[in-house]
């Protein structure tokens, strides 16, 4: 994924999750179902998987200095972001959260 192709992205995605990762990562191979699982059930949320092996230049520009990290994104911003070590009850609540928050401003 390009910078370009990001900011287009999230222009276009109200609400997206980005999952950074890398292919030498056991746990993000773990998660990643999991997290997809919880995006399936809000969908209002985009996710984008992006291998910061191939994309440096977003993953330094977004500051992800280890994997997996998750960013939230709201209208292009970072509402929050979680990385290494996480709860999928944390995750959960978030997503629902602003789900919540969109979906009645829809």
């Amino acid at each position: 994924m390009t910078a370009e192709a990001l900011r287009v992205l999230l222009a276009e995605n109200p609400l997206t999750l980005l999952y950074f990762t890398s292919p030498t990562c056991s746990v993000c191979k773990v998660l990643r179902p999991k997290v997809e699982a919880l995006i399936a059930e809000n969908p209002l949320w985009h996710f984008e998987y992006i291998n910061t092996d191939e994309s440096r230049e977003i993953a330094g520009q977004r500051l992800i200095f280890a994997v997996p990290t998750l960013l939230f994104m709201a209208e292009g911003r970072e509402i929050t972001r979680h990385s290494r070590h996480f709860g999928m009850h944390d995750l959960e609540k978030i997503l629902n959260r602003y789900s919540k928050i969109y979906g009645e401003s829809s």
